[in-house]
């Protein structure tokens, strides 16, 4: 019954929910960035970091009011990639809100400097995505017991590149067909300063995707405000109890609501969440994550239910979720999906 429901929904309603995503593949508007590389600003990379956000609020109203210039001395793209690593001396990049100076010392993302596992043009991402240009960085802000991608999210592997030489392969991947860059890991989060030093550098019409947890600051998200065309969110779990057991994060909810909110508001940007179905857990972490969306963010919003969870990693630890989806749990979350109202939504 859930794979007739599957095709009910389908991807034709990737159109309806990302309109903007779209009108930047077919040549119609640019990705946001590129309006953020025009917009003038003026500061001194010594002065206090509330100076530079000061000056970064006056950017932002004037990408808004598309107040461009271009080729600008310096940009607000230049600003955002020097507030970046200024957070850097004392890590709130996340909500972990280590504190260390990550120039010098690995955070509790267990990144220092970033680390590119993997990059490739991806075809197992959502319809409209693919080719979707993957770049998977090592280390994460979780430590999610079940984690699919723990081989890179656990452990600092990979090779570090320069910024201009990302861009590079940025451009390389636009010619061979490539719909967007996808930043994953593990997490983009730790690895922002990075990207916004890479973004500096790009120079093909190439939408942003960020793939990520949603457990980013408020600072971080301030970032990515004038930077991100898609939200590929990934709205894992229903409440604060689940989250600590099985991911190691505290506030959970409160913070990734917070930040969905918050990118609802960002200059351009679009949404395609995720949720992946947890065996057992559809009552605490699926009806309420589905209800806070179709409330929140609304029901035609880009969605994916996804069906495939299998216990990887530590998830032997827990035997409540040492096992896969059963048929009654499937029917149950599409029934979920219906109920709701959501009429863009992928669901298995």
């Amino acid at each position: 019954m859930w794979r007739r429901r599957f095709y009910r929904y389908g991807p034709e309603g990737a159109r309806r929910a990302l309109p903007r995503y779209f009108s930047i593949l077919d040549g119609e508007a640019e990705p946001v960035f590129f309006n953020a590389r025009k917009v003038a600003v003026s500061f001194s990379e010594d002065v206090p970091l509330d100076e530079l956000w000061n000056e970064h609020a006056d950017g932002m109203d004037r990408l808004r009011d598309n107040d461009l210039t271009e080729a600008p001395g310096k940009s607000l793209l230049d600003l955002k990639a020097l507030i970046a690593n200024r957070i850097l001396e004392s890590c709130t990049l996340c909500e972990i809100k280590c504190r260390v100076d990550r120039r010098k010392s690995i955070g509790y993302c267990r990144v220092r400097e970033s680390l590119v596992a993997s990059d490739f043009l991806h075809y197992g991402e959502e319809p409209e995505l693919v080719p979707s240009y993957t770049v998977f960085f090592s280390g994460c802000n979780f430590r999610c017991v079940f984690c699919q991608n723990w081989d890179i999210s656990q452990y600092r592997v990979g090779v570090e590149h320069v910024p201009e030489f990302m861009a590079l392969k940025i451009g390389e991947a636009f010619k061979r067909g490539a719909r967007n860059v996808n930043f994953v890991g593990g997490e983009p989060t730790p690895n922002l300063p990075f990207i916004l030093e890479t973004l500096r550098h790009v120079t093909v019409p190439i939408p942003i995707v960020w793939n990520s947890n949603m457990y980013m600051s408020e600072e971080a998200m301030r970032l990515l405000d004038g930077v991100v065309d898609v939200y590929l969110a990934d709205f894992k779990w229903g409440n604060n109890v689940c989250a600590r057991k099985y991911s190691r994060v505290p506030r959970y909810w409160e913070i990734v609501t917070r930040n969905f909110l918050l990118a609802r508001k960002h200059l351009g940007a679009e949404f395609l969440i995720r949720h992946l179905v947890v065996p057992g857990h559809l009552e605490c972490c699926t009806r309420p994550v589905l209800e806070w969306i179709s409330k929140n963010l609304g029901r035609d919003v880009r969605l994916n239910v996804m069906f495939q969870y299998r216990p990887e990693y530590r998830a032997d630890e827990h035997p409540e979720i040492n096992r896969g989806l059963n048929a009654d749990e499937m029917q149950k979350a599409a029934e979920m999906v219906e109920k709701f109202g959501f009429r863009n939504a992928l669901v298995g």
